[in-house]
This record gives structure tokens, C-alpha cells and sequence, in this order.
């Protein structure tokens, strides 16, 4: 993704494979996902139009949203942090929308270090993945 607003990798695993394994690296970074929106079905059902396999997922981590919501009760509005999972040609796509990128919208600077703390724990994320490909290759 060439974007300012996230970062992503691709990997080489099946659709379903694929969410278990983004969810199990968020786990290990101390996130939870709160919610699944499965975009595919949805649009499906509510519009009859058709698209590749693309779940968005929730994620978020305890006390980085205390931290953020302490800071400024109206960042809620920004969270959780969103991970998009979506089928590609060579298996799938995984975006994490940036941290830092959603918190500079907001202009409190006491938000900086949870978003940087959020973005590196997400980076971790990607960084798990890669070397999850890495293994397998």
C-alpha cells in the first residue's frame, strides 16, 4: 500500500488461514479483536454486488485506548484500529490503518506516544507475518 494513511504486506496463505494468522499476530502484540465485519457477505446480501473475500477486523489493545481516550474522550471517534484481510491473486493482503496517521488528525500532542506505541506494536504485526512467509518459503 502506497498510501499515507497505512501499511500492509502480502502473503502467501489461504483467505481463512490468513485472518487466523493476522489475528494471532495481533494477539501476541496485546490486541483483541473486537470486531469482523465480513465486507463480501455484507455487500452481497445488502446490495447483490460481488467482490473478493475482504474482512475488516477491530482490533484493539486495552491500554492503549485507555491511554488514548484518558488523553481526549472523543478519539473513540478513531478507534479500534482497523486491519483489513482481502483475497489477492497470490493469496492475500493485509492493511493496518497507521496510528499515527489517524491520531495527527486530532491535534493533542499527549496522543504521539500512544500512537507511535500503537504503530510500532502494528509494525510487529507486519513484521510477523513476513517472517511467518519467510519460514515457509
Amino acid at each position: 500500500m502506497a498510501n499515507a494513511y497505512g501499511f500492509g504486506i502480502d502473503v502467501h496463505l489461504p483467505y481463512e488461514q490468513a485472518v487466523a494468522a493476522v489475528t494471532e499476530a495481533l494477539k501476541a502484540e496485546g490486541f483483541g479483536v473486537l470486531t469482523t465485519i465480513d465486507v463480501q457477505r455484507t455487500l452481497r446480501e445488502k446490495l447483490g454486488a460481488e467482490m473478493e473475500p475482504y474482512t475488516i477486523l477491530g482490533a484493539c489493545n486495552p491500554p492503549l485506548a485507555h491511554r488514548a481516550l484518558s488523553a481526549e474522550r472523543e478519539v473513540g471517534l478513531l478507534l479500534p484500529c482497523n486491519v483489513v484481510v482481502r483475497a489477492i491473486e497470490t493469496g492475500c493482503r493485509v492493511d493496518i490503518a497507521d496510528p499515527n496517521a489517524m491520531m495527527s488528525i486530532v491535534g493533542n500532542s499527549t496522543l504521539d506516544s500512544v500512537a507511535a506505541d500503537a504503530r510500532q506494536r502494528l509494525q510487529r504485526v507486519v513484521e510477523a507475518l513476513a517472517a511467518r512467509e519467510h519460514a515457509a518459503s
